[in-house]
């Protein structure tokens, strides 16, 4: 059973969080041959003020 995880700063619009999770479970299905019913693909939104990079975060980069 494959399972994709995928972290990404909140803030983007539902239907396309929506759209990538369809292109994973594609990418998956047709790369490994997995049935559809058993890929997982999780998304987790991850508020930018307690994401950071190079020391600063999102929220301070401005995304």
């Amino acid at each position: 059973m494959p399972i994709v995880r995928i972290s990404v700063a909140a803030g983007r619009d539902r239907a396309q969080l929506r759209e990538c999770m369809r292109a994973v479970h594609e990418a998956v299905r047709d790369s490994l041959g997995a049935p559809d019913a058993s890929i997982r693909v999780l998304v987790t939104e991850v508020d930018p003020e307690l994401w950071s990079s190079g020391g600063a975060t999102l929220s301070e980069r401005g995304r």
